[in-house]
Formats: C-alpha cells, sequence, structure tokens
C-alpha cells in the first residue's frame, strides 16, 4: 500500500494529469479515499512554488533559443496578454475568484500547474497565487473524489 501511495503523490505531480487523474486511479487501486486525496492535495502543491519562482524565467530565457524560441515567445505573448485581459475585465477580486474556479473545475489544462503560470502573469504575489491554487486544488479534489467515489460504487 505504501508504494501505491508514493506513486499517487508522485502522478499528483504530474502537468495535466495531476491530481485529477491520481485520484481515480487511487480508487481504482482501492486505496482509502481521505488519505488518497490528502496525498494529492500535497503532491499537486508541491510545484506550485517553484512553478512561480522559475517558469516565466524560464520562458524569458528560452525566447532567443533556437529550438524553443518561437514557443516561449508564443507563451510569453500569450500569458501577458491574457492576464492583462483578465485583470481589465474581472478587477483584482474577481481575477483571484476566475483563479480559483479556473483551478478547481478538473477539466483538462485547468490545474495548478497551468493556474500557477497564469498568477504569475497577473502579477499575484506567491502567497496570493498559492491561496488561489490551493483552494482550486482541493475543491478539484472534492469534486474527483466525489466522482471517483460514484464511479467505484457504480461498478
Amino acid at each position: 500500500m505504501f508504494w501505491n501511495f508514493v506513486k499517487i503523490f508522485l502522478i499528483s505531480m504530474v502537468p495535466l494529469v495531476e491530481l485529477r487523474g491520481a485520484i481515480p486511479i487511487s480508487q481504482v487501486w482501492g486505496m482509502p479515499i481521505v488519505w488518497s486525496y490528502l496525498v494529492c492535495i500535497i503532491g499537486n502543491m508541491l510545484p506550485v512554488p517553484f512553478i512561480y519562482l522559475f517558469a516565466e524565467r524560464f520562458l524569458e530565457w528560452g525566447k532567443d533559443k533556437k529550438v524553443i524560441g518561437k514557443f516561449c515567445t508564443w507563451c510569453l505573448k500569450k500569458g501577458h496578454r491574457a492576464g492583462k485581459k483578465l485583470a481589465k475585465k474581472a478587477g483584482e477580486k474577481g481575477a483571484f475568484i476566475a483563479l480559483l474556479l479556473f483551478v478547481g473545475i478538473p477539466l483538462p489544462g485547468t490545474g495548478a500547474w497551468t493556474g500557477t503560470f497564469a498568477a504569475s502573469f497577473l502579477g499575484f504575489g506567491l502567497k496570493k497565487s498559492a491561496i488561489a491554487v490551493m483552494a482550486g486544488v482541493l475543491l478539484a479534489g472534492v469534486i474527483m473524489m466525489t466522482a471517483s467515489m460514484l464511479g467505484v460504487a457504480l461498478l
């Protein structure tokens, strides 16, 4: 059982999969739901400060590199444009709630990785970003936990 917890911890750290994939996997493996939820939350949140501190710096560094330059430039332009648009439309409080819901609704590409990256473009501080992303991850976890439990009950 210990190694299954290690596996779901690592799965919940993977971009795009995150706890949205790790929690259902834990239920397929017959693991306790509450402990799985907690382990997946920790695994999903562990990369957040690193993403916030280094993702934009990496893109800035890579924008003039031969192989990754076009991709990095595209990400930077798109991120800055979207951040300005959202901040203008929603205001500071609205942007916080939008970020929370963006991370919290478990759709592909809307997890902690993408949300943290977006928060850095919105100019949120690390603390504010982490709080919004953590609230979103908790919400996504509850949704996935409920869906997984219903799915297992239907099997």
